[in-house]
């Protein structure tokens, strides 16, 4: 019983840098990793925007859609989680990976109280935004407006969100276009995007 459990905290890295690189992360019910076939879905919809982009993983979790960024190209990824666990084992991991800042940053934070300030002066605001958190807490709108009010998206950001299948996504900004949605069982996936005031499509 002992290597199942094992096995099923263990994620692969699917393409990039990092190809076929294996992850263990933290039990606990908690950490939900986004499974392999959505990452692929999420990352070919990503593919022309994800090189050079600043990315937000919120919820962060097992790490798996910030690594998967860095691994694919990826500036910039701050990985947020307000469990200190999968912070340390993140912070472990990217060590070992010889990923550093300002690369990779790690915050061990609640991500409604970040996101409750303005991004700070002199940060880039980011392009891709991943948005994972525990279902029942059904935190998607309030993240979504504190995201808009603290001017933390770049024009033309995407925003990625899980949620249950049978739940539909409510009370996000009107402004914010559905990009790509699909459903794997029990979960949903969405990619939105901001409207991008540079011209660019």
């Amino acid at each position: 019983m002992a290597t199942s459990r094992g096995k099923s905290r263990e994620l692969r890295i699917i393409a990039g840098t990092w190809r076929g690189r294996r992850l263990r992360f933290p039990e606990g019910p908690e950490i939900r990793p986004t499974p392999d076939r959505v990452r692929e879905t999420l990352f070919n919809w990503l593919a022309p925007r994800i090189h050079g982009a600043r990315v937000l993983d919120l919820f962060a979790g097992s790490g798996a859609l910030g690594l998967e960024s860095l691994s694919r190209g990826a500036s910039h990824v701050l990985f947020v989680d307000s469990d200190s666990r999968a912070i340390e084992a993140l912070r472990e991991l990217l060590a070992e990976w010889g990923a550093a800042a300002p690369q990779a940053e790690l915050r061990r934070a609640d991500a409604l109280r970040l996101l409750d300030a303005p991004r700070p002066a002199g940060q880039p605001p980011f392009d891709i935004v991943f948005i994972d958190p525990p279902f029942a807490a059904g935190l998607w709108a309030a993240i979504a407006l504190r995201l808009q009010r603290g001017n933390w998206l770049a024009p033309g950001a995407f925003i990625y969100f899980e949620a249950p299948a049978r739940e539909p996504l409510a009370d996000l900004p009107p402004s914010w276009v559905r990009w790509r949605e699909g459903s794997a069982g029990e979960v949903g996936y969405h990619l939105l995007r901001t409207p991008d005031t540079t011209g660019e499509t």
